[in-house]
């Protein structure tokens, strides 16, 4: 509708007479990223990489005419463009999200490790707000995780969600047919409750993708121990202060003094902190965030049309 508007509007203009039109392209193409300098100086870089809102693949939804790339697409594209840079001595993490779905958690934490690897830079991760289930799952690719006082963390654990809409499509008068050749082709079906066989197969998957999160923790956070699982992996959130003494977080601190970290690790006074952007996005300063905005209308869109269509398993903190 919104496009059919401008499209009107754009018409009638140029039937006005005696005005000068500026060619404005209705579809433009997305461009590649740019560096933006946010703060201090020197030829050694910090690069600062923001990962904010629902973690998905799916398309970032902000403009009029065309989404933007997802955040899967512009982490690997950062990556791959600082990949190119040897000025780039270290990378910093500003994680705020409530995580998201299980399999984009797991492919951005596999791209930062493999990047880490490749480069052989530290990675320090600064926890904001929320750095929840999927969204922690991604920063234990860190060498050190930093949290703002006021950091909400934890719920690790599996949350499989599925809409069972029988009793109102009963309602209006809907009554849906499936035709198949094995019981369980259409486990998950929003149509119907599940069986107990169903329940069971689905906890299975639950219970080893929860495993599949213990085995990260533990790998990311070498002081934790297998015996300390039990505890921190009930789903419960914990505030910044509890996750310093689990032994989930290094230290309690601001953006600034994760940038300090990374300095004193790579044994730099001075650096320059950098930060790609597409062309007109506003980057001016460390807390300037990239236009991928937390529980945007198309992160919902997309689950809730993921969820109409079964069940969605989900590391995600969901209150």
């Amino acid at each position: 509708m919104k496009k059919a508007c401008i499209v009107l509007l754009l018409a009638a203009a140029v039937l006005v007479p005696g005005c000068t039109f500026v060619q404005i392209p209705l579809f433009p193409e997305t461009t590649g990223l740019e560096e933006t300098v946010l703060e201090g100086t020197g030829a050694e870089k910090i690069l600062l990489l923001d990962l904010s809102g629902f973690i998905s693949d799916e398309k970032i939804t902000g403009g009029i005419f065309q989404d933007s790339p997802s955040l899967l697409e512009t982490v690997r594209e950062s990556l791959d463009k600082a990949a190119q840079d040897g000025n780039i001595r270290g990378l910093l993490l500003r994680v705020n999200s409530p995580g998201g779905t299980i399999t984009s958690s797991d492919i951005l934490r596999h791209e930062i490790l493999d990047w880490k690897k490749k480069r052989r830079v530290p990675v320090v991760a600064c926890l904001m707000d929320t750095a929840t289930s999927g969204a922690y799952y991604v920063a234990s690719a860190a060498d050190e995780i930093v949290a703002h006082p006021t950091t909400i963390t934890g719920s690790f654990a599996v949350i499989a969600m599925k809409i069972n809409a029988r009793g109102l499509l009963e309602k209006i008068g809907i009554e849906e047919e499936t035709y198949k050749s094995g019981d369980l082709k259409d486990m998950g079906s929003p149509f119907r409750p599940s069986t107990a066989e169903e329940r069971k197969i689905m906890g299975d998957i639950v219970a080893s993708l929860h495993q599949r999160f213990a085995r990260v923790i533990l790998e990311g956070r070498p002081s934790l121990k297998e015996k300390d699982l039990p505890r921190i992996m009930d789903g419960r959130i914990f505030t910044a202060d509890q996750a310093l003494k689990e032994g989930l977080v290094d230290r309690i601190g601001y953006l600034g003094d994760g940038i300090g970290a990374l300095k004193s690790r790579i044994g730099l006074k001075e650096a320059s902190i950098v930060t790609y952007g597409r062309p007109g996005s506003y980057r001016g300063t460390i807390y300037s965030s990239a236009l991928t905005p937390s529980w945007d209308g198309g992160s919902l869109l997309a689950m809730g049309k993921r969820l109409s269509t079964g069940i969605q398993l989900l590391y995600l903190w969901t209150p």
